[in-house]
């Protein structure tokens, strides 16, 4: 049976993991993953963080990780890594310093189109097989192959007309940082729109943790889906993440809504050579194409700013904007990674 090591620290991670599983049949996994995989040196969970300042107490637990990965690797064929630089560029090299020979595949490259153009050599030099999950990616790297989307495998529904379900969806983030920094702009806003509303909850949240981070839900149903909320919907208020390129490629207009930490903003503002933060529109940014959706960030995240682009939007050029996007990611990826692995 097939033994590979997998680095899998988000959760968004292990979600684009499941598919390439799927298509591998019979395999050991050992390594760093969602438990419902097999069972982990360490689960996810135990490293999902979020900020410059977030990560640093995390440090000696990582370093503890990456040696107990290495001894790891000598029982496997494969590395498999998936993003999360931070880690994942460090464990390439200590692996490949003490075992040579072993394949290892990075998939979901390290963005060094938005900063840190520098980190190139090092992921070249220490991994085998790099697979890029957008176009414009091989503008930085000189051996990266584009292996497609796994959005394009694992969302299942893709509008092709403007839809009108008299339903609106709010998508305050995954983490807690994010959630309570919009609930409340959240809440303010849906008090002035008269469709229903609908809130996204993480599965993984109990009903404590939703009490404290959302408080009163009154007015809003729960949605545990992105993908289903946003299909129903025909407005999405979206905090920066995946949900936003997920909304871009389904259809849904949406207004991507982004608050962090004012440390975190800072310094990202400082280091960060791109002028967008949401994926579809870094994608026609670099296609020389106009942009698909609106972005509000920091001080613009104001109840009026937020309805201002629910009434305004262009919900025909968002539309074909859409399809637009979904021709240049053209396929999913999970075969392809599937098939390097």
């Amino acid at each position: 049976m097939k033994k590979i090591l997998i680095s899998a620290l988000e959760p968004s991670a292990n979600l684009h993991l499941e598919p390439i599983l799927n298509i591998l049949g019979e395999y050991e996994l050992k390594g760093i993953f969602d438990p419902k995989f097999g069972s982990p040196l360490y689960p996810s969970s135990d490293f999902s963080v979020m900020g410059f300042v977030d990560v640093l107490w995390k440090i000696k637990k990582a370093k503890r990780a990456i040696k107990e990965m290495v001894k790891l690797s000598f029982e496997c064929e494969t590395v498999l890594l998936i993003d999360s630089p931070a880690f994942n560029l460090p464990l390439a090299k200590a692996i490949k310093e003490k075992n040579p020979d072993i394949k290892i595949v990075y998939y979901i490259l390290p963005q060094v189109w938005a900063w840190k153009e520098k980190r190139v050599k090092k992921i070249e030099k220490y991994c085998d097989v790099l697979a890029s999950i957008l176009p414009f990616e091989s503008k930085f790297y000189n051996k990266s192959t584009y292996v497609g989307h796994p959005l394009l495998d694992e969302i299942k529904i893709f509008k092709e007309n403007v839809t009108h379900n008299n339903k609106v969806a709010f998508l305050p983030g995954s983490r807690k940082s994010e959630i309570k920094s919009l609930m409340n702009i959240y809440k303010e806003v849906a008090k002035e729109i008269k469709e229903d509303k609908i809130v996204v909850i993480p599965k993984h949240f109990g009903q404590d943790q939703i009490k404290e981070l959302y408080g009163d839900l009154s007015g809003f149903d729960i949605y545990y889906s992105t993908e289903q909320a946003l299909n129903e919907a025909d407005f999405a208020f979206i905090c920066s993440g995946t949900a936003t390129l997920e909304s871009s490629i389904i259809g849904t207009p949406f207004v991507l809504v982004y608050k962090a930490k004012k440390i975190d903003y800072f310094i990202a503002k400082r280091f960060v050579k791109l002028k967008h933060i949401g994926l579809a529109n870094i994608i026609f940014d670099f296609e020389g194409e106009e942009d698909l959706h609106k972005e509000l960030i920091q001080d613009d995240v104001t109840k009026e700013n937020l309805l201002k682009e629910y009434k305004d939007i262009n919900r025909g050029y968002f539309m074909e904007k859409s399809k637009r996007l979904r021709g240049i990611l053209k396929h999913g990826s999970a075969k392809n990674v599937a098939d390097m692995i």
